[in-house]
């Protein structure tokens, strides 16, 4: 018998890295995730794709971007938004292997020739978190790689750069600190963000005179589609993996079968 645990991922329907092209999209699941807690109006991956690229023409140096490496739509997101704008993409080694890992089969971007916008960069952390792995190999691939390169490469260059708090000081030990000529996007839910952290990349940009913005757009569902779709699909179970809000008030859905964390459960 199949089973399911709460780790599951949901289904997503993703962009493609080409500019045109319809979405690619894995069929309907009973394994949801959803934190969005109202109906109300998210601007479309489209529309933050060209916010990226009109900041990207506002911008002399680099556009540092922190948003999750698991989160593909947005890296598709920044993938065109650098290939429209003529500007190449860096991720670290991790949203390299995520990549990697989705891409077969799609047309997502992942680190190569068909792709040469995409580049990757090594940063001493990242080495060490894969060196602890086991994953020696994956660091050498990508360091040896046509589409690998460094920070000092970077230095005085025009890129998208994947940023997180934790690679910050490995960036400024290479002279690739932020400048009053880059910009900084918090692409992520602004609750993960605390402007007041003088750790935080959104402080040490604004201290070094970068712009600072906010540039996110929600991927989950409203409460009404997702029970629309409850509603069509009918499934004998349907599984929350993620969120705050399955309990709130005038969201009846149906068939809810909850799991606790860690927890099991064999599919009848």
């Amino acid at each position: 018998m199949p089973s399911i645990s709460t780790a599951a991922p949901t289904s997503r329907c993703w962009r493609t890295a080409s500019t045109a092209g319809s979405p690619s999209c894995s069929p309907p699941s009973t394994c949801w995730s959803r934190t969005a807690r109202s109906d109300k109006p998210v601007i479309r991956e489209d529309e933050l794709e060209d916010a990226f690229v009109d900041l990207r023409r506002q911008t002399k140096g680099h556009i540092f971007v922190q948003w999750s490496a698991q989160n593909i739509d947005r890296t598709v997101t920044l993938y065109r938004a650098a290939k429209r704008t003529g500007r190449i993409l860096v991720v670290d080694l991790y949203g390299a292997d995520v990549l990697r890992r989705m891409a077969h089969g799609t047309r997502l971007p992942q680190p190569g020739k068909d792709f040469p916008e995409l580049m990757v960069v090594i940063t001493p952390g990242g080495k060490r978190l894969y060196e602890r792995q086991g994953r020696d190999a994956f660091v050498t691939e990508m360091a040896t790689s046509s589409f690998a390169t460094s920070r000092s490469r970077l230095v005085g260059a025009r890129a998208f750069v994947m940023t997180r708090d934790s690679m910050l000081n490995d960036f400024d030990a290479a002279g690739l600190g932020f400048t009053s000529a880059d910009a900084y996007a918090f692409s992520n839910w602004s609750g993960y963000l605390d402007p007041q952290d003088p750790n935080s990349g959104w402080a040490r940009a604004h201290a070094a005179g970068s712009k600072t913005l906010k540039l996110h757009t929600s991927g989950h569902a409203s409460p009404t589609d997702l029970l629309r779709f409850a509603e069509a699909m009918k499934p004998r179970a349907l599984v929350p993996v993620h969120g705050v809000a399955w309990d709130d008030p005038g969201i009846p859905f149906e068939a809810i079968r909850r799991l606790s964390d860690g927890e099991t459960w064999r599919i009848p």
